[in-house]
């Protein structure tokens, strides 16, 4: 049996390509957690995690003082069982984010080298649905933006091909919405896909108020209208308005979205590999929301998600928002405005070994 019997972690910094602000936050910079797993048959595969800004340090001490130590000697292609194993033996702290993002390091290097011992790209070996996905930006659609500019970056990514954009939302008066929304309709048509973002920024009343206006734009999705935890107004704000509304980036766990689905509060499904614990949860979260009949939107990481959308088949957009291009050698491939899934071994992102060097925030720690 091969067993694993190295674990290094690292953290590299990204700055964001360009300004991203939305209705409560800026994205700050890209705290990327990396762990690779090496094995004593000489096979070894590289996962990881992120921050918007804050945590990593703590991440990279979960790992470090309690979840890496228990990998050496662990049989690599059992990572149904270490997965669980981790999960309850950091039960006091799950389930939060940080526990979650960093199980999620660890799966998906477990998942990467398994995919590269069996010479299998992600997609294949977790399901092989199809071998592309429609792509939509976000990276044109900021809080920031005035309408003029706001109309101009939606018109270069149609022009571009991409097949939608998402369009933060949340001003301080739905009128500086609707305003911002009308034009960017206007400009690009009725057959270009929109979606709004609010990030959690609304009440219930606000949301009803707001998504009632919305309508009228024919939007592909309204998301994260309110904070994630509140389960039960999602459901009320459903049943209120046409507008299909999407959640997921801010849940951490299986079960999370099993609420959801059961009462009726969402329409899409946005689960981020990341955030939910790794590759292992995220696909039984889409299995989960193809028996409710719901679509897989995920939230970021496009150099990952792809693969896991294409795995699937009842996924619906890839998220185009570059930011592994300083770190990798491998790249998003685009065509006719889908994201082609990668069909080299492996996770599907290959990772550029002087770069990291360069860029790394500290002395890789090795257990």
């Amino acid at each position: 049996m091969t067993k694993i019997d190295q674990v290094e972690i690292a953290q590299i910094d990204i700055a964001p390509k360009v300004r991203r602000t939305d209705a409560i936050q800026s994205f700050v910079t890209q705290e990327t957690v990396l762990v690779t797993l090496r094995c004593d048959d000489g096979s070894a595969g590289t996962g990881y995690t992120y921050t918007i800004g804050t945590g990593g340090s703590s991440i990279v001490a979960l790992l470090r003082d309690h979840l890496a130590p228990r990998l050496i000697g662990r049989d690599p292609q059992s990572y149904e069982a270490i997965w669980r194993d981790l999960f309850f033996h950091t039960h006091a702290t799950a389930v939060g984010a940080i526990t979650s993002l960093a199980l999620a390091a660890i799966d998906t290097a477990l998942w990467d080298r398994n995919c590269r011992a069996a010479s299998l790209p992600l997609w294949r070996m977790a399901g092989g649905a199809k071998s592309r996905v429609p792509l939509y930006t976000t990276e044109g659609g900021w809080l920031h933006l005035e309408p003029g500019d706001l109309v101009e970056q939606t018109l270069a990514a149609k022009a571009e091909g991409f097949l939608g954009a998402k369009v933060k939302v949340g001003k301080p008066h739905v009128a500086q919405d609707m305003a911002r929304l009308s034009a960017v309709r206007d400009a690009v048509g009725a057959d270009f896909e929109l979606m709004v973002d609010a990030n959690q920024s609304m009440s219930l009343s606000e949301a009803i108020r707001r998504a009632r206006q919305y309508a009228e734009l024919d939007l592909a999705w309204f998301e994260e209208p309110m904070p994630a935890e509140h389960v039960a107004a999602h459901a009320q704000l459903l049943a209120s308005t046409s507008v299909p509304i999407a959640v997921g980036e801010s849940m951490y766990h299986l079960s999370q979205f099993g609420e959801y689905m059961r009462q009726d509060a969402c329409s899409i499904v946005q689960a981020d590999v990341a955030r939910v614990g790794g590759i292992t949860p995220w696909l039984k979260i889409a299995h989960l929301a193809e028996a409710h009949n719901l679509a897989m939107c995920p939230h970021f990481l496009m150099e990952l998600h792809v693969s896991l959308c294409a795995a699937v088949p009842n996924s619906r957009w890839v998220e185009y928002i570059p930011q592994l291009d300083d770190l990798t050698t491998s790249r998003l491939r685009i065509e006719n405005g889908h994201a082609l899934a990668p069909e080299t071994p492996g996770i599907g992102i290959e990772w550029d070994a002087d770069q990291l060097k360069a860029r790394r925030k500290f002395d890789p720690i090795v257990i």
